[in-house]
């Protein structure tokens, strides 16, 4: 993992979203750790909120927030597992132009890393949806903590070579033909 210093940060504009029935912005650990972990990066914390786990309230926001020019990159917590209420994933996947399976395999190798097989039982993802990057993490503060410190922070760092997210962003759309999000 590469820093080119010669290169300048750049400021990303990041929502988290957390999908709980039971959490309150008060007692959200995961999306204050990643909120805390964001700003601390140097990135803007552009919004942050938690809807209940309906696939049409995630669904919605995600949507809703894609849309929005003052977000470059939605992160959910939450939802990821297979009880009956985990629905992020099928909320989130069908809407996505592009999967980024790529998310979901290194996600799983961190996590493999830190709790052995236990890690099959998360449906962590990612992918585009509206020129905005989207990735789905499981709703334990520790997985959140993995993926940011060992994944996001660093394709969300224009600085990282050999490549980044960062550098790509304006030309996310360009399949649309479009100058910005509709």
């Amino acid at each position: 993992m590469a820093d080119n210093s010669s290169r300048t940060f750049v400021s990303v504009k990041i929502a988290v979203l957390t999908v709980s029935d039971t959490r309150s912005l008060d007692d959200d650990k995961s999306g204050k750790m990643l909120a805390e972990r964001i700003t601390a990066a140097g990135h803007i914390l552009a919004a942050r909120d938690i809807v209940t786990d309906d696939v049409t309230k995630i669904r919605e926001r995600v949507i809703s927030w894609s849309k929005d020019d003052e977000i470059d990159v939605i992160i959910t917590t939450g939802g990821t597992g297979f009880t009956g209420r985990d629905v992020t994933p099928e909320a989130l996947e069908p809407i996505f132009e592009k999967r980024m399976d790529g998310f979901s395999t290194i996600f799983h190798r961190v996590s493999y890393d830190k709790i052995g097989t236990s890690t099959i039982q998360s449906r962590a993802t990612g992918g585009v949806l509206n020129a905005t990057f989207v990735f789905v993490l499981p709703g334990s503060p520790g997985a959140c903590k993995d993926a940011w410190d060992n994944i996001l922070q660093y394709q969300l760092d224009y600085r990282h070579m050999p490549c980044n997210f960062v550098e790509i962003m304006p030309r996310l759309d360009e399949h649309l033909k479009r100058g910005g999000k509709s």
